[in-house]
């Protein structure tokens, strides 16, 4: 759960940031700093990638993944789900309570739909790793930062519900640990790492579109990969 309260942190501070110095900041150091997160996500992305004891295991993982994550529409499913949200709690009405409300929703929606939400969870719930979601808290912290400057206190809010959000997905994880095996976690954490490097690539450096988001199946089917394998092979 250290992770979890990490980006709690992360998201206070830099609304707090936000409300008193955010429009001193220019936008070329925002943009500059996102960069250098974006070329440091991609190396922990890569460096996590190597830890496969079977690179073909991710592969398949990724294939598989991709094909439910498309045909269950993932990402496109969880965007439809923040234009709903705020489209339903800010769309007409006007003045100080609409200005809170969206700044809660916009920061809500934004933090716990990227993949890095649920990738960093399962990792602090499973191994207690918390680089993930340190990576992310950084990145939170400095959206917080842009978004309080213009939406004002409710950015600050939505802290609550990432938290929770995050922090079940961990417990959850944490359930698991019985039944996952060193060489399931190896897997999994070397998928997660190709996912990072997609975020790197396509959120943060923004060199090509990338729905990583409809990969985040392969973080399921890698361990049953592992899995199935070891009945067939002895």
């Amino acid at each position: 759960m250290t992770g979890n309260f990490i980006n709690l942190v992360a998201i206070l501070v830099g609304s707090a940031i936000g409300l008193f110095f955010g429009t001193r900041l220019s936008e070329n150091l925002k943009t500059t700093v996102i960069a250098g997160m974006g070329l440091f996500t991609t190396g922990v992305g890569l460096q996590m990638f190597l830890k496969t004891e079977n690179a073909l295991v991710v592969l398949g993982a990724l294939i598989f993944g991709a094909i439910l994550g498309e045909w269950w529409q993932v990402e496109e499913g969880v965007q439809n789900l923040g234009i709903w949200l705020e489209k339903r709690f800010s769309g007409s009405s006007e003045g100080g309570s609409s200005r809170f409300v969206r700044g809660f929703l916009t920061a809500s929606v934004l933090y716990c739909t990227g993949p890095m939400a649920v990738l960093g969870s399962i990792s602090d719930g499973l191994r207690g790793d918390y680089l993930t979601l340190s990576i992310k808290s950084v990145m939170d912290g400095f959206l917080s930062i842009a978004f309080a400057s213009t939406m004002g206190i409710g950015v600050a809010f939505s802290a609550l519900p990432v938290f929770v959000y995050q922090g079940s997905i961990s417990l959850l994880a944490a359930q698991l640990d019985a039944i996952v095996t060193t060489t399931m976690m190896n897997e999994m954490t070397a998928t997660g790492g190709v996912l990072l490097m997609g975020i790197g690539i396509s959120s943060m450096l923004e060199l090509k579109k990338i729905r990583v988001g409809n990969f985040l199946p392969a973080l399921a089917i890698a361990p049953m990969i592992v899995y199935l394998l070891g009945l067939f092979i002895k």
